[in-house]
Formats: structure tokens, sequence, C-alpha cells
């Protein structure tokens, strides 16, 4: 009789705890699906809007800008110029009593500009003083693919080499700055980066004397943190923005000019924030030349976009602003850089065939180009020198909408054909080396390498390019 008893009740708890383990995974199970959920949703209030753009205050107008100097060159027996570059650490004093630790060639910030002619042969010693590895990319620059200064051309600490090449391009205002895996971005917003000219070759009548009325204008945008540089606080993968305008070094930048035509050689010197500039009195100005140099002809325009790592130049006549107050502003109304000058003085284009298809897409770090990653071990495409190609470039809009991409190809000047099917705006056309896509858009462009060598093809984001949204193209003979 016991045993029967004994043997219900052993059953009676074995299904109770049958049961209670049951619930106990039913509920571990709901409780990692809240976490799961929970962790979304926080991701989700996380993640900016692809093309969020961070509020950029405007200058205050308090410090006169200031102009990088022309850099010293010798010529030596064998016809060469002779450069010398550094890059090196600095203390840079932004705002009064406050030191930033920054980086520059030849200097605390920025660099000289080089004065080039079509035609020169440059050889140039570049040192690296920094405490890590860095290149020297000439941007915009149609030179041989050994020398371009891509990734894969480090110059490691305390060491340095000495390149050569020959100019074999007209007037243009392109730039330098380093291009190191994965250190890119965090050495330009640090303050690697200067200008190159190559100068008129042909006579105008635009504006050429520098500093004066031939001015260089580097647009930056950085936080501080106390009224100090600090890149790591802020930076994003998406491209890091900041709140602060800076041309040329200069915080809460402005010009004073004469009464007289001056000529802006415009860099957007951004990690990834797009410019759309025009003046606050909504004058018309002449935009004169485009990444790759002049234009055949000079075009009225009122406003012009400005993509990272883009260049333009444009001709302003203050003679016809006598006593006004204007500025240089973004569209949102910020003020990048006033101006006093209290001193007297669509069809359809037809495009050949398409050769090469380029399709950007992502966002954070899963940007791809065709969907890989960058391989410096891996050649994406090949082109013969001095055949002219035609490239599809594509942004891929992505559920979320997707984000804007600047494309740049190394090495080369490429002619902007089409964007979506039309033909291009007034302010793609001319000579480029960057094109910035809208998600959805698609243009294609006309593309000759007229130097052999291995060449880099990115998003300038510099964020973006430094998590793989890079690709190589070999040029042979």
């Amino acid at each position: 009789m016991y045993n029967k008893v004994f043997a219900i009740l052993i059953i009676i708890f074995s299904i109770i705890i049958i049961a209670s383990n049951d619930t106990f995974a039913e509920s571990k199970n709901d409780m990692m699906n809240m976490k799961e959920d929970k962790k979304n949703t926080m991701d989700m209030k996380n993640m900016k809007h692809h093309d969020e753009r961070k509020k950029l205050n405007s200058s205050q107008g308090k410090n006169e800008i200031i102009f990088p100097e022309v850099a010293e060159s010798k010529k030596d027996n064998n016809g060469y110029k002779n450069y010398t570059l550094k890059a090196q650490e600095g203390k840079t004093e932004f705002y009064k009593n406050n030191f930033s630790n920054t980086l520059g060639y030849n200097g605390n910030l920025l660099g000289p500009t080089l004065k080039l002619k079509k035609g020169d042969k440059v050889k140039i010693k570049l040192i690296n003083n920094l405490d890590e590895n860095t290149t020297f990319h000439w941007h915009g620059l149609e030179i041989n693919g050994k020398v371009d200064g891509g990734p894969s051309q480090v110059i490691k600490p305390g060491k340095e080499k000495t390149i050569k090449f020959e100019v074999n391009q007209d007037s243009a205002t392109l730039w330098y700055h380093p291009h190191p895996s994965p250190n890119t971005a965090k050495q330009v917003y640090n303050g690697l980066s200067g200008l190159l000219y190559i100068e008129d070759s042909k006579k105008n009548n635009y504006p050429s004397n520098y500093g004066k009325n031939d001015l260089p204008i580097i647009i930056q945008d950085k936080t501080f943190v106390s009224k100090k540089l600090n890149y790591s606080k802020t930076k994003d993968e998406d491209g890091t923005q900041g709140d602060t305008v800076l041309v040329n070094g200069i915080v809460n930048p402005k010009l004073t000019a004469k009464e007289e035509k001056i000529r802006l050689r415009l860099l957007n010197g951004s990690n990834a924030r797009d410019l759309n500039l025009k003046l606050s009195n909504n004058q018309s100005f002449e935009y004169i030349a485009s990444d790759g140099g002049q234009l055949k002809n000079a075009k009225k325009l009122k406003e012009i976009n400005l993509a990272p790592s883009e260049r333009k130049e444009i001709v302003i006549d203050l003679s016809k602003m006598k006593g006004e107050k204007i500025s240089l502003v973004d569209n949102d109304k910020t003020v990048i850089l006033p101006i006093s000058n209290k001193e007297k003085s669509s069809n359809k284009g037809n495009t050949p065939k398409v050769s090469k298809k380029i399709k950007l897409e992502g966002m954070n770090d899963h940007v791809t180009i065709n969907g890989n990653k960058f391989d410096p071990n891996r050649i994406d495409f090949t082109q013969k020198l001095n055949q002219k190609e035609v490239w599809e470039i594509e942004n891929v809009k992505d559920k979320m909408g997707g984000m804007k991409h600047p494309f740049h190809i190394h090495g080369t000047q490429f002619k902007v054909l089409s964007v979506d099917g039309e033909k291009p705006p007034k302010d793609m056309r001319g000579k480029k080396d960057v094109i910035s896509l809208e998600p959805g858009q698609k243009a294609k462009i006309e593309i000759v390498f007229k130097n052999t060598g291995t060449y880099m093809f990115h998003c300038h984001i510099l964020e973006h390019e430094e998590n793989g949204m890079m690709g190589q193209i070999k040029v042979t003979n």
C-alpha cells in the first residue's frame, strides 16, 4: 500500500518539476527576446539618418584669414624643381590660450602651397616625422601610380623617400593629403592638408596675385571639446562632421579684400560635410574651374555644390558691392566666410557604351563598392593606357534611403557625361576627379589614364574609405 502511495507521489513531483522547467524555459526565452527587442530598439534610436547634417555654427567674423605660404624650391642641374615636405606634429592655438595637438606639413597645421607649371620636372623629399605610418597623396595630379601616394606606399615613422614626376596637366587647383590605412580620416582632420596649384598657362583676365586677389580657401568643419581639437571623441563612422567652421585653419574667419574682382580657389577639406555655397545677397558669380582645371567657357551661377575633397574656382566682382556686407554662406544660411570690401582698388545626353560599372552601397562600417570591401591584394579593374572608357557610377539606394557618396579616382581627371540620363548640371562640367551622387543617382563619366600604374578609387568620406569603400584599377600599356 505504502509503495503505491510513494510511487504516485514520485509521479506527481516529476510532473511538477517538468512543468516548472518548461515554464522557466519559456520565461527565459521571453526575457531574451525582450532584451533583443530592446537592443534593436536602442540600435534604431542610436542610428542616425543616412544624410543627417550636424548643425554648423556661423562664423562670427572675428579673425582675418591667413593664406598658406608658397613652398620654396631649388632647381638642380638636371632641371628638377626640388621641394621638401615634412609631416609633423605641432600645437595650434585655435582659441586664445587653448592649444590643440595638431598635424601639419612643414609647420603646426596644414601645409604650404606648391605652385607648379605644365612641363615642370619635380622632385620632392617626403619625410615622416609622425609616430605612425603616413603617405603623401597628390589628389588630382595625373602621375605614375608608383608615386601617387596611395595606402600601399607607406612611409614609416622616422623614414623618408624622394619621388619624381613631370607635370603634364593644364592649370588646376589640386591638393595633397595623407592616405594611410586606417588613419587617413584622423590625420586629415588633425591638419594634414595642403594645396597644389598648376598655374595658368594661357593668358586670361582672371585674378592671379596670390594672397591678394587670387585666394586659396580651405573650408573645414571640426568639433572642439573644451576649446581643443579631439578627433577620437567626435569620430563618426559615417563621416565625421563638426559644428565649427574653419577657413585656412582659422576659427570665426573673415576676409577683407579690395573692391575688385577676387578669385576664390575653394577646397572642401572636410572629412564628410557637403557644402552648397552662395553669396548672402544672392548675387551671381563666375564659375571658372572645376577639380581638373579651367572651363572652356565660364558659367554665371548663384550657387555651387562642393563635396568633400572637391575644388571649384569662382570669381566674385566686389566692385559691384561697394559698402555692402556680404558673406559666403552654406545653403542653410550658415555663414562660412564674411567678406568686407572696405579697400578700393534638360536634354538627354548621348553617351557611349559603358565599359565599367561602380556600385556604391551602405553606411557606417557596412560600406562596399560592387559588394566588396577593399583588399590591397586584389585588382578590381584594368584599363589600357590612353584608352578612353565610359564608367557608370551608381549610388545604390537602400531601404532607409541611403546617403550621399563623393566618388574619387586617383591619377586622372574625368568628364561627367550624364547624371540620371540628363546632361550634367553646370557645376559638374569641366575636368573632374570627384563626383558626388545622391542616393539612387547614376552618372556616366568619360575617363582616360595617361600614366601606367595601380590607382585607387573610393568614397571620399574618409571614414567610409577606411572602412573598405575602396578599390584598385591597374593601368597597363
